[in-house]
């Protein structure tokens, strides 16, 4: 691992109505029309802060301070107590609304709601939403409702409910929580929480990711195939408008292995959408790539512009982008010499180990430095070796692909999970999207082979992390066995990737 930085359709029933097989041309028939609609919670507060300004009023199907008598639904996801009174966050899935209450509180006892756009991270201008107090002669009380999301904004929203005793300073507030809209099942769930990631300026998950807003792309991409919601379709033109310019161009930078995440974003994008300037700038990606291709150890592609090491990832992908890229135009032989050669290279490169495992890459003297098995290097080798297989027909590329993920799949599972090799408690740098990166590549090979031998360690683990790692806003962490961490958009990919290949 290396040491460098780093909405919504209008109307329900129009996304409702695709399931699982719905086929990728009746999806992209849609999209154009939703393409232009488009932290783990606090559950207590300690002190009020500063009063924030007056959030503005947000107008879905209806806007904000309606009255909670006219809902339709009552559901009520999260609750937090402080001094006997009780305060509930209660939501009305249909009309994607929520309100605060308080009970067995006292005349001036105070409740509100607060909303937040990233998750739960901030709430500036969403604070103290409805703040009222209960009346004279009362035991209760309730706020007005309001608009979890931000449908013309392309806010995916987040609501809490917090108050306090009349007569004391502290301050309680239940664990951030939304509606079910564009969140039915867990994988749409998951998709949704990943989008509160999103940055509406930079148009990048986290604000600044770069190979890792990749990856949570791919993730957004597959879950939109995989569950045929297309409310985030919007993402990939945003990011692609936005960033096609940035670093050295067509998403290509001084490590080669994020020009390779980016190429495989863009052809999940092609495949999804059908438009030929994603295929064309994964060509550039892949042409770029070649350029640091030599004959030092042999052959392969170096990690960085500096060529000062050559290494698994980089290789894999460049493997897996041309493979890809092959399978998808026709008449190609070009991609399919450079992805033959790769891996070629690549099986008596040394570093598959002995084990069946991948480290992380070469000496200075071409051997095996026998570095960290980290799971995205057992994964995107999978990924490579199905599509090279579909280029091929050749059945032996399966077979090595199986031996792989029948050693990974053992090695890096603790107690029948799988665990990252010095997994941490935290969610921000590279790590965290190792994981996503290595099922996802499991899940197509899983997918290639007609008995879907990985099928059942897929769904353990997805059930595992749905049970164990995952809080009230559907935002997971970094053990999915379970376990104390923080939560951050490069776990919420890695679940969702999860997800996408096990559901």
């Amino acid at each position: 691992m290396r040491p460098r930085s780093t909405p919504h359709p209008p109307t329900r029933p129009l996304f409702t109505r695709f399931a699982r097989s719905s086929s990728v041309k009746t999806l992209r028939s849609l999209l154009a029309v939703f393409a232009t609609v488009a932290s783990l919670a606090v559950s207590v507060q300690i002190t009020a802060g500063t009063p924030a300004a007056a959030a503005t009023s947000i107008c879905n199907k209806y806007c904000d301070t309606r009255d909670p008598a006219l809902s339709t639904g009552d559901r009520t996801p999260v609750t937090s107590t402080l001094f006997s009174r009780t305060f509930t966050l209660h939501f009305d899935d249909a009309d994607a609304m929520g309100w605060a209450s308080i009970d067995n509180g006292n005349p001036g006892d105070e409740v509100w709601l607060d909303r937040s756009f990233d998750g739960g991270r901030t709430w500036t201008n969403g604070s103290k939403l409805g703040d009222t107090f209960i009346p004279s002669g009362s035991r209760g009380w309730r706020t007005l409702m309001y608009n979890v999301d931000d449908w013309n904004a392309l806010g995916v929203g987040a609501l809490r409910a917090c108050g306090k005793a009349g007569d004391r300073p502290d301050i309680t507030c239940t664990p951030w929580a939304r509606t079910t809209w564009n969140a039915a099942d867990r994988r749409r769930a998951a998709a949704t929480a990943l989008m509160m990631s999103y940055d509406r300026g930079t148009k990048l998950f986290g604000g600044n990711g770069w190979w890792t807003a990749a990856n949570a792309l791919t993730a957004i991409i597959d879950n939109i195939r995989d569950t045929g919601m297309p409310s985030y379709t919007y993402a990939i033109s945003q990011t692609y408008d936005a960033n096609l310019g940035a670093q050295e161009g067509n998403f290509a930078n001084n490590y080669l292995d994020d020009t390779g995440w980016w190429g495989l974003a863009w052809v999940d994008a092609y495949d999804l959408t059908g438009d030929s300037r994603y295929l064309n700038t994964a060509r550039a990606d892949a042409d770029h790539m070649q350029a640091y291709w030599d004959g030092t150890c042999g052959g392969g592609v170096w990690w960085n512009e500096s060529r000062g090491y050559k290494n698994a990832i980089t290789n894999e992908l460049f493997l897996q982008l041309n493979a890809a890229l092959h399978n998808r135009i026709g008449g190609d032989t070009v991609y399919l010499g450079r992805a033959q050669s790769e891996w070629n290279w690549f099986k008596g490169s040394g570093m598959i180990n002995g084990s069946h495992l991948i480290n992380d890459g070469l000496t200075s003297a071409c051997a095996n430095n026998g570095q960290q098995t980290w799971t995205y290097n057992q994964g995107v080798v999978l990924g490579g070796l199905t599509e090279l297989n579909r280029a091929t027909g050749d059945a032996s590329l399966l077979t090595t692909a199986r031996t792989l993920a029948d050693a990974s799949t053992v090695a890096l599972s603790t107690n029948g999970v799988l665990r990252e090799p010095g997994e941490g408690d935290g969610c921000t740098g590279d790590g965290p999207s190792f994981k996503g990166a290595y099922v996802r590549g499991l899940g197509r090979l899983n997918s290639q082979l007609s008995d879907h031998p990985y099928a059942t360690k897929l769904t353990t683990w997805a059930n595992s992390a749905y049970a164990n790692d995952r809080n009230a806003l559907d935002q997971y962490g970094p053990h999915w066995a379970g376990g104390a961490g923080t939560s951050d958009y490069g776990c919420q990919q890695s679940a969702l990737d999860l997800l996408n290949a096990a559901d």
